[in-house]
């Protein structure tokens, strides 16, 4: 027989064995195994086969009286401003009392190089709302028109900045994790007007050796849009550098003095502990 003739044979099997479909076990083909499996102890045992077998009663959900209007504390908030007066809050520099302006329509306004304000309660998981506003006429431009921040835990930034027609840096800009997270949508109203930030926040966990187990999330509604939706917070904010981690455990909400003439206003400021 013609070797050629043999070797044709065999490459045409061999073509024709690689072609056909292996069946992999789906197990094997992924990796997985029972124990990456996610289980649920209350979905264990027989199946229910009446609806009765699905449903509980206990315990019992709170009932929480919304606020009239939007924007309003909910009947279970702790109120830190309400327009009256800022006992509620103190300087950060050096927790003597809080030196910003009070306005005649309830809100309060940045006072010009007096420095951060904090509260005087410490906070960890929580549900704020807060409402801003960038002042009119426009003064300056870039990261110094209308600064501010809310700093979750004292630490990390929420930025605050008028940012009609102001580029900047994405990751700076109004809305973001500051240097860190870009926001999904700039969502800010005309110069001058109100703002509104719900802010959904759970800090991040550490162990007994000051690690960080669980990085903390942050979801931004700014005027009734999602723009940042369960972002990772990475470690602190700097203007400089990398985030760190620092341990730490519950701590104040602080707005920022920029310290540029940013003449920032905000209203209507509560939270309800998570």
């Amino acid at each position: 027989m013609n070797k050629f003739y043999i070797m044709g044979v065999f490459t045409s099997a061999l073509m024709l064995s690689c072609q056909e479909k292996v069946e992999v076990d789906p197990m094997e083909k992924t990796g997985n195994n029972e124990d990456s499996v996610i289980t649920y102890e209350e979905y264990s045992g027989p199946e229910p086969t009446e609806p009765e077998g699905t449903e509980y009663y206990e315990p019992k959900v709170p009932k929480v009286q919304p606020g009239e209007e939007y924007g309003d504390p909910p009947s279970d908030a702790i109120v830190l401003f309400d327009g009256t007066d800022l006992d509620k809050w103190i300087s950060t520099k050096d927790s003597t009392a809080a030196k910003w302006h009070l306005n005649n329509d309830g809100s309060m306004t940045v006072s010009d190089k007096t420095g951060d304000i904090q509260t005087k309660q410490e906070f960890g998981d929580m549900q704020l709302h807060i409402e801003w506003k960038s002042p009119l006429p426009v003064q300056r431009e870039g990261q110094n028109r209308g600064n501010s921040g809310i700093f979750l835990n004292g630490i990390y930034e929420i930025q605050i900045l008028d940012q009609n027609d102001n580029p900047t840096y994405v990751n700076g800009q109004v809305g973001s994790i500051y240097k860190q997270g870009a926001p999904l949508a700039m969502a800010s109203r005309p110069t001058g007007e109100w703002n509104s930030y719900d802010i959904i926040y759970h800090a991040p966990e550490f162990n007994s050796d000051g690690g960080k187990i669980k990085s903390g999330t942050v979801t931004v509604i700014q005027n009734g849009i999602v723009i940042q939706d369960h972002t990772e917070i990475k470690g602190t904010t700097p203007y400089i550098g990398w985030p760190k981690n620092p341990a730490h455990g519950k701590g104040p909400l602080r707005l920022q003095d920029h310290g540029d003439d940013s003449r920032v206003s905000f209203r209507n400021i509560w939270v309800r502990e998570l």
